[in-house]
């Protein structure tokens, strides 16, 4: 079932971002009078699930969910129609549209990712609010379970106060700016600690076979589900039970439990909870890996009550809501930014954390959270339209600089010349495809 849910707003949010970059095209083209000859949701090669023509236009599903296209009159795209191109040029083709006007088309496509994210920025700032953690509420610090993070010097308990020498307020400040940190202060016991972060910090990340998160959150050890194939199937535990102590030791958090029971292999326990306003004890069995068979749950607004931490919400009235999209848009397009600069310089190593259509896949969570979903199809979009602007020939970006060298030089380049640049792009983007795939690959079977 987790997949299913996986699996289908990772095609929800495909569809609906490649459906309105498409129509990004679509719109102008048909505003300026030029012919669109296909508009399709996936490619289509060989054949397609469905095709209807409407007009002049063939609308259609393809088989390959590797994106969509809309197919212009006598424009050098993807298709390579050379036969079409070797005709007279038509008053209803891409190529004799004046310039500007091909590239408002060439841009409609990114132009809609950028409205599109910011729009939903604008609802997600109205609908939730932004929930946040105050840095100071963090008593005892983060849970250090990453290794990387470890071999650099963090521990769990540890508290980060500044990042780069710039104070942290709370706990989205540690989580936003890993791409370019380059140190941590830290306060440990009172004493505090800068921690230098390598220059290939991003790709040692990447690289390694054993993962966790980065700076995790501290919370308690509560009751989620009893496996049934476990010894303790037939306690009397209840969803949402928290774990105080085992033999008479305290267990504040969640991560001090695996330390607790590896002390009591094979044994079993006195073990306190806190269930309400009242503690109840259980007697637990703990097998020979030291582990008692449940299955832990989260309660951010629960942990926030009991004073583990302590959230934050910030709301928005509607007119409030279009200036709190514009930061979080503003925000994440910059962050983007750095993230593709860090890739594109190899001394950082950040160009093997690329991934593919597993990694986006992958993103989504085995529970269907409208606000989640929404944000990182804010993401996915801002990061369809900034990819898309990259100057690589078949890339939207590409016929763009094409565009701009004509209209600044006023001179158009060759239609043979676009034909090889064309091919030329389309390997280097296959290149690229095989490339964030085949690292999908590897860290499936490296892992």
């Amino acid at each position: 079932m987790e997949f299913v849910i996986k699996i289908s707003q990772f095609l929800l949010s495909l569809s609906l971002l490649i459906v309105l970059h498409e129509l990004g095209h679509f719109i102008p083209a048909k505003l300026f009078k030029t012919k669109v000859e296909k508009f399709y949701l996936f490619f289509d090669i060989k054949y397609s699930l469905f095709k209807k023509k409407i007009g002049e236009t063939v609308y259609g599903i393809g088989w390959l969910p590797l994106g969509g296209y809309v197919k212009i009159a006598g424009m050098i795209d993807e298709s390579m129609d050379k036969e079409q191109m070797s005709q007279p040029p038509q008053p209803w083709e891409f190529r004799s549209k004046p310039a500007w006007q091909r590239l408002i088309i060439m841009l409609g496509g990114v132009t809609v990712n950028f409205i599109l994210a910011y729009f939903i920025y604008v609802f997600i700032s109205f609908a939730y609010g932004d929930t946040d953690i105050t840095s100071e509420s963090l008593k005892d610090g983060y849970w250090i379970e990453n290794p990387l993070l470890k071999k650099l010097g963090f521990q769990t308990g540890d508290k980060i106060i500044k990042i780069d020498d710039v104070k942290v307020h709370a706990h989205s400040d540690v989580l936003k700016n890993i791409v370019k940190t380059e140190k941590y202060t830290i306060d440990r016991n009172g004493k505090e600690i800068d921690i230098q972060l390598p220059e290939d910090f991003l790709g040692q990340l990447s690289s390694r076979k054993i993962r966790g998160g980065l700076f995790n959150l501290r919370f308690p050890f509560m009751v989620g589900e009893v496996i049934d194939t476990m010894a303790n199937k037939t306690v009397d535990l209840k969803e949402g039970d928290i774990l105080l102590t085992v033999n008479n030791q305290t267990v504040k958090y969640y991560d001090q439990l695996s330390t607790v029971m590896s002390n009591y292999k094979n044994q079993t326990v006195s073990s306190a909870f806190l269930r309400g306003n009242d503690t109840i004890t259980r007697e637990l069995k703990v097998n020979k890996d030291g582990q008692v068979g449940i299955i832990p749950a989260k309660d951010s607004e629960r942990f926030d009550a009991l004073g583990y931490y302590d959230l934050t919400l910030k709301e928005y009235t509607f007119l409030e809501s279009f200036g709190g999209g514009k930061d979080k848009f503003v925000e994440t397009v910059f962050s983007y930014w750095d993230q593709l600069g860090k890739i594109f310089t190899p001394s950082t190593g950040a160009y093997k954390g690329v991934g593919g259509f597993k990694a986006i896949f992958d993103i989504f969570s085995d529970t269907w959270v409208w606000e989640d979903f929404w944000r990182i199809t804010a993401f996915l979009s801002i990061m369809l339209g900034v990819l898309n602007l990259l100057p690589i020939p078949a890339l939207d970006g590409g016929h763009v600089m094409f565009l701009l060298f004509e209209m600044v030089s006023g001179r158009k380049p060759s239609e043979k010349f676009l034909e090889r640049a064309q091919l030329v792009g389309f390997i280097i983007l296959i290149a690229l495809v095989l490339f964030a795939n085949g690292n999908d690959i590897f860290k499936a079977f490296s892992s």
